[in-house]
């Protein structure tokens, strides 16, 4: 057995917690919305047709902000098809999942269902097939007093309060030539810059997101937030970045260690928005937001879309059912940006429900939670106060796709006012049980609060409607001498240690 060291130190600050890094995403895609958190008539839905069960999922997931409508969904979306009376909405082509999109659920509902699950809105606009006027529109409708024409439409549609959502995404994935409105850097970077000067001249305070690239293996990763952020700096905040070729091809050692890709994506994406800050003398920095990233079977059947004259309505799509590796790296990605605390300012786990989701339902049925939820909710509920950088010596091995990795991987949290530490750690070995050797000593006394790992022989294994229960966190057997913890972390696994240091 091989011992990994870790120390933790509470001078070693990256930066604070950021409660939007726990955030998630909700596209017209598939069944997210459509009897997933929306299903009228389900035995739980409440006075709006929102899934009770689900609703309780989602607030017990943690999550804190929401992003939405999409997604490729948003370049071919006309926001007013989805307000005012439901019976005199149209039904319209969804043209990025070969869908059809019957307007049923549209912005008043989901920022109804946003305050019961009392998460933050964070809103896409359409940049694919629209422009300035349009964006300018939705924020009218969307955060003006009443007294004009579309905030009192808004308030016609009963609700008579802005909303005042403050970050706003504009478009998505415009580097994409699977996107409607497909441009380059160049044609895009005008765009939203024009777009964002428009908005924030209807309100000076708002947080603005520029496209990023869809992944690293864009022939134009780098180039085009060079380019985009020559034209758009003074005007936003972030730049996102999204990433879902994470998936075990056979290849289980690499996909282990997934998260020093998104460590390297991370990297490039603020080299290349400092350059840009340098090199133009502007002032502030831009920062990050995740605003997709996941484990994704691309080519799995149920990525596969419809085609033809088949326009269904909320197919069941991307409908991955996520194993125990799956949960292992998902936890390993969020320790990757938790680290990343001082650029990462915002991330959404795509997506929530039923679609490449961690939490699944089934029509008229239960709702159940994936493998997946669990990592992200201990962490979301435990990552408190500030992260700290922790160094570690740990053993490595040889990856295909990555080179010579680090068998664990770890990060850490400090909560002053509470009093509580919280490390996460994996053990990316495949067949070998780690013990891990934490140093606490910075902290004086300390105790052991709580210590849960996720692990199972059949890292294969995954959650059914019927037995979404056998796998999940248990008690980890931790012992603490001298201000060192020591514990053993099983092959495949993922761990949280809470202790109490007042």
């Amino acid at each position: 057995m091989t011992t990994t060291r870790i120390t933790v130190d509470p001078d070693f600050v990256v930066g604070p917690v950021r409660r939007r890094t726990f955030g998630s995403f909700v596209e017209h895609l598939g069944r997210c919305v459509y009897t997933g958190i929306y299903e009228p008539g389900h035995p739980t839905a409440d006075e709006d047709g929102f899934r009770g069960d689900v609703l309780e999922l989602v607030r017990e997931l943690g999550v804190s902000t929401i992003r939405y409508p999409g997604g490729n969904f948003v370049s071919n979306y006309r926001w007013e098809d989805g307000v005012g009376p439901v019976e005199d909405r149209p039904r319209r082509l969804d043209l990025a999942w070969h869908s059809t999109e019957p307007n049923a659920f549209g912005l008043d509902e989901f920022m109804k269902w946003a305050d019961k699950a009392d998460v933050e809105p964070m809103m896409a606009i359409n940049l694919g097939n629209r422009g300035i006027a349009e964006a300018l529109d939705v924020l009218e409708y969307c955060n003006v007093v009443p007294g004009t024409a579309l905030a009192d439409q808004r308030v016609a549609n009963g609700v008579k309060d802005p909303y005042r959502i403050k970050m706003w995404c504009l478009g998505n994935e415009m580097d994409g030539p699977w996107q409607v409105g497909h441009k380059t850097a160049e044609e895009y970077g005008r765009l939203a810059a024009e777009v964002g000067r428009a908005m924030r001249m209807v309100d000076s305070n708002l947080e603005l997101v520029a496209c990023g690239s869809s992944n690293t293996n864009m022939p134009t990763f780098g180039e085009w937030e060079r380019i985009v952020l020559k034209e758009t700096y003074d005007v936003v905040d972030f730049i996102s970045a999204h990433v879902y070729y994470y998936e075990d091809e056979g290849d289980l050692g690499s996909f282990l260690a997934s998260a020093v890709n998104m460590d390297d994506f991370i990297d490039g994406v603020v080299a290349t928005a400092d350059a840009v800050r340098t090199a133009d003398r502007h002032e502030k920095r831009i920062n990050i937001s995740f605003d997709e990233w996941n484990v994704w079977y691309q080519q799995r059947v149920e990525s596969k879309v419809p085609e033809g004259d088949d326009w269904p309505v909320a197919p069941r799509l991307l409908e991955d059912l996520y194993n125990v590796a799956d949960a292992v790296v998902v936890g390993n990605l969020l320790i990757s940006l938790l680290r990343h605390t001082d650029r990462v300012h915002s991330a959404s786990l795509a997506q929530l429900v039923n679609v490449i989701a961690p939490i699944m339902t089934e029509p008229n049925g239960p709702a159940w939670k994936q493998t997946i939820f669990h990592p992200f909710a201990l962490t979301s509920r435990y990552a408190q106060g500030e992260v700290l950088r922790v160094p570690l010596r740990t053993s490595t091995y040889e990856t295909a796709k990555y080179g010579e990795v680090g068998v664990v991987d770890a990060v850490a949290t400090h909560d002053v006012e509470a009093g509580e530490v919280a490390v996460f750690a994996v053990n990316r070995s495949m067949d070998s049980t780690t013990s891990i050797e934490v140093a606490l000593h910075a902290f004086g006394e300390v105790s052991v609060i709580e210590a849960v790992e996720l692990s199972n022989p059949d890292v294969k294994w995954h959650a059914t409607i019927e037995d979404s229960t056998s796998v999940e966190p248990r008690p980890l057997d931790v012992k603490l001498v001298d201000g060192v913890l020591t514990a053993d972390l099983p092959p495949v696994s993922w761990a949280m240690i809470r202790l109490s240091a007042k």
